[in-house]
């Protein structure tokens, strides 16, 4: 990078969009009607951005359309290909960048998407797949594509002989290091596909923020993070941050010029992480097999017949 960033892991989205104006912007949040999500919309609406919060309930970003007149809201459930299909039809005029936010986490039992995918890598990784190649057409030169991972990719590489856990022992948080690993691949695949477009596509860890996000997880758990005492009620340890805070990293990539032209990277902390060998767990890293453009071109050969199924478009 050529330009530094004078912005920290504690730096909030409203500080990293001080003085830019997204006027005439139209983005798209998934996910973001709480959490990450919500104050990513926030400040991106709040410097001007046109933003549409895709989320399975649109009526849980109330208060949001309440609040900004350029925020509205759809239905999009990323682990239904056929929410995705409609939600992609759906859309008309340019888009400017899309924030691929939502997502699961560590899902006790292995569930099914219906399509068959396991739920969590239906949900995080091939919902936004699916969204975002149906609008790569709307994307404009420019445009940018941030996917919202974690440094949870290093619990676990790609597993191609077996993605669905059909043959191996279900692990939730296997499932999750898989699907977050995925979700980098993502971007670096987007990145390698469409420079030529002038599109960029990044991946994010966010950090540790207290949000649903973590609905699955059982108290022994939350413990073990320090996010819980004896009692049952959610501390905040140091390494925690705020939802604001966890969201600029996303709103970096989406909006700032200091990141103009940078793509296929991963961010943390609003920094660009440093690359390590898979088997060091580094934090604020990322791993090189996440970032490797083989593996990025196998996994998206992968998925890429799942967009035109009969389960897809019936």
């Amino acid at each position: 990078m050529t330009t530094a960033i004078p912005f920290t892991a504690r730096s909030t989205a409203a500080e990293v969009l001080a003085g830019i104006d997204l006027t005439g912007r139209r983005m798209i949040v998934t996910g973001g009607a709480s959490g990450i999500g919500e104050q990513t919309v926030r400040a991106l609406a709040g410097a001007g951005a046109e933003i549409v919060v895709a989320t399975r309930n649109p009526g849980s970003a109330a208060e949001l359309t309440a609040e900004f007149t350029n925020v509205s809201a759809a239905t999009l459930d990323l682990a239904d290909l056929r929410s995705v299909r409609a939600f992609v039809a759906g859309w008309h005029g340019h888009l400017d960048a899309l924030i691929a936010n939502a997502g699961i986490m560590a899902v006790r039992e292995r569930t099914l998407s219906v399509q068959g995918w396991e739920l969590q890598l239906a949900t995080n990784y091939l919902g936004h797949f699916a969204l975002i190649d149906g609008l790569h057409a709307a994307l404009t030169p420019g445009g940018r594509v941030v996917v919202v991972s974690s440094g949870a990719h290093k619990f676990a590489g790609f597993d191609f002989d077996d993605p669905q856990f059909e043959h191996r022992a279900y692990d939730p948080f296997l499932a999750y290091g898989q699907a977050k690993r995925a979700e980098v691949l993502l971007a670096v695949g987007v990145a390698r596909r469409w420079a030529a477009d002038g599109i960029t596509a990044n991946a994010v860890a966010p950090g540790f923020v207290h949000t649903n996000l973590q609905r699955h997880l059982d108290a022994d758990t939350m413990r073990s993070f320090g996010a819980m005492d004896d009692a049952g009620e959610l501390v905040t340890p140091d390494y925690y941050k705020t939802a604001a805070q966890g969201a600029s990293t996303s709103v970096l990539l989406a909006a700032s010029p200091l990141i103009e032209g940078l793509t296929g990277r991963y961010f943390e902390d609003n920094q660009e992480a440093p690359v390590v060998a898979d088997e060091d767990q580094q934090p604020g890293s990322v791993a090189a097999s996440a970032l490797d453009p083989e593996i990025a071109d196998r996994l998206w050969e992968l998925a890429l017949p799942m967009l035109s199924t009969k389960d897809v478009t019936s």
